[in-house]
């Protein structure tokens, strides 16, 4: 599903906020989530060691990106594969549909793949008369319900099995009970199917071996492992940044990767493949074509404030403990990445702070996603960032500029700011109700509606310091 240019973010935020299973669901799952990281991570004893391995290793290859990416495109070119370079979402489209037409497909199935929702691809092989079927089961419900994910790893985390049931059941033709086996049987029948008739299959990448050409995919369903080996052609997705020099940095980014994503020491199927298919092999694609996409990943790697963002290796571990995520979920970022992560890479990615310039106030700047991320990204430094960013390219509102321009001007005119502060405390019993400022005129009525204020001290802390201060010196000479 592609999401709507005409984002509405007060309603979706509202949404969110008066949906109270939505918010269960997704305190729920974080929690669970966090719970399994935090209880993995810890038998190891020594993980702030592998974090800091962890980041170095993404450090070395974002600083060599050029070099890798070389390397990547040579021993896949040599094993037999097809490399296109895709420098738009719009190119990444195109290439993918010139395959199509090349073999006159008209179905796919595919693997979770958070590129091909990035360049929304789905919409557009559909509109070509395509049938395209999500093989993951959260993104096969998420797919019939006709949404995007709501968390990089649990897409369907804000479905009941009530409403999953609802949903299966045009298809069944007949009700379903709602119990968990039901739902996974049925969606097993489903897609299997799909897997033995298929001819072409499009997967995503979690890590590319430059030295090898081989690709890496991390799933629990085994659905990545059927859509690479058994349709005939495969096209695999992937950002410019998702490399590794080595299986040896593979195997420690794994390891961080199940451990934060889902507090598994590792997951139930890591599939490394090396298409295509060879003389002697029982499986695999006879034609394999890999887009790597950029969209504006160059811009950021050239941008050091912000090329630290590219170590991302998508676990998710900033979402689970994000307190606006876990109150609102993924739906009301209205970018295809939510949380931390893409609060800090959408505006990067699309380049645009008119549209995505709300993203970075989705954040208390606690800092707890800069801790929970395995690659130790400063996310929290990032997002003060992309608020000064929007700032100084001129993205805010005209009652922004404002307000800071009065207040530049009060506070740095002092007794014009005590008559103010003095008029405040005289009539602010218009807007109070039991001892708070309860409600007020517009903007102030944003933060009222759902809070209340402190009343304005009737005495400055200026006007209070004479008396303090004489106060202060009597007590200094009587303890002399």
């Amino acid at each position: 599903m592609s999401l709507d240019n005409h984002y509405d973010v007060d309603a979706a935020l509202d949404k969110a906020l008066k949906d109270d299973f939505l918010r269960k669901a997704t305190r729920r799952a974080t929690d669970r989530l966090r719970n399994n990281k935090l209880a993995i991570t810890e038998e190891l004893g020594n993980w702030e060691e592998w974090r800091q391995v962890g980041e170095r290793i993404r450090n070395h290859v974002v600083e060599n990106l050029d070099y890798y990416l070389d390397m990547l495109i040579e021993n896949v070119e040599k094993n037999g594969g097809h490399v296109h370079l895709a420098k738009t979402p719009e190119d990444g489209v195109r290439i993918v549909q010139e395959i199509f037409q090349k073999h006159g497909f008209k179905s796919v199935i595919k693997s979770k793949s958070m590129i091909t929702e990035e360049i929304h691809l789905n919409p557009v092989l559909e509109k070509d008369g395509i049938e395209v079927v999500e093989t993951d089961l959260a993104e096969y419900i998420i797919q019939i319900a006709d949404e995007p994910p709501s968390h990089i790893i649990v897409p369907a985390m804000h479905k009941t099995r009530e409403q999953i049931a609802k949903l299966f059941e045009p298809i069944a033709g007949h009700p379903l009970e709602s119990d968990t086996p039901t739902l996974t049987k049925f969606a097993r029948e489903q897609l299997r199917e799909k897997f033995l008739t298929s001819k072409i299959g499009i997967t995503g990448c979690n890590f590319a071996v430059a030295d090898t050409g081989t690709i890496t995919m991390v799933t629990n369903e085994g659905n990545g492992r059927l859509t690479s080996t058994m349709p005939e052609v495969q096209i695999t997705m992937m950002g410019m940044e998702r490399i590794v020099p080595s299986y040896k940095e593979l195997s420690v980014l794994l390891n961080l990767l199940a451990r934060s994503a889902t507090g598994q020491r590792l997951s139930v199927y890591t599939t490394m493949i090396t298409p295509p298919k060879r003389e002697g092999d029982i499986d695999g694609p006879k034609e394999w074509h890999l887009v790597i996409l950029d969209h504006n990943r160059s811009e950021i790697l050239g941008d050091e404030d912000f090329r630290s963002s590219l170590r991302c290796i998508r676990c998710g571990a900033c979402f689970n403990v994000c307190p606006v995520y876990r109150q609102v979920g993924g739906h009301a970022y209205g970018s295809v990445y939510s949380g931390p992560i893409g609060v800090v890479i959408t505006p990067l990615l699309e380049q645009n702070y008119e549209k995505w310039g709300h993203l970075p106030y989705y954040s208390s700047l606690c800092a707890a996603c800069s801790e929970a991320c395995p690659v130790r990204i400063p996310l929290q430094d990032l997002i003060v960032k992309h608020r000064d960013r929007k700032v100084l390219k001129g993205y805010t509102s005209g009652v922004e500029k404002k307000i800071f321009k009065y207040y530049g001007y009060y506070f740095s005119h002092p007794k014009t700011l005590s008559k103010f502060v003095r008029l405040g405390s005289k009539f602010q019993f218009i807007l109070m109700r039991n001892g708070r400022i309860a409600s007020g005129p517009p903007p102030l009525s944003n933060w009222t509606n759902s809070k209340t204020l402190p009343p304005v001290a009737k005495q400055m802390f200026r006007d209070q310091w004479p008396e303090l201060e004489k106060k202060l010196k009597t007590m200094q000479r009587g303890d002399q």
